[in-house]
């Protein structure tokens, strides 16, 4: 995103208000990028759920889909746009992507 001339803050609030920080943030245009590994956040393509402590990771997942969740819906809440890349992406599909974005939300 960087050689796009993208510029961004890293692990970071985008709002007081939200209790956890994002992957990267575009405070200008309010947008919100997470990066998500497909194991510890249930992608539905290809989390595979472990045989050994089964009961353990299966909450454990469970609870950050649902804290996944709930940020979406507080960013979405404060007219942030969120968007999420899992690590399946391909990376230069998603900087593209997300550049796009921004160039559509800033004035002007």
């Amino acid at each position: 995103m960087h050689a796009l001339g993208l510029r961004y803050r890293v692990c970071a609030r985008p709002t007081p208000q939200l209790k956890r920080t994002c992957d990267v943030v575009f405070r200008p245009v309010k947008i919100a990028v997470e990066l998500r590994g497909c194991f510890w956040h249930g992608c539905q393509e290809h989390y595979k759920p472990p045989t050994t402590n089964a009961a353990y990771w299966a909450g454990k997942v469970d609870r950050n889909v649902r804290r996944d969740a709930e940020a979406a819906r507080e960013l979405a809440a404060a007219g942030w746009h969120l968007e999420v890349v899992w690590e399946h992406d391909d990376p230069i599909e998603a900087a593209e992507r997300i550049a796009a974005l921004v160039a559509h939300r800033r004035p002007g």
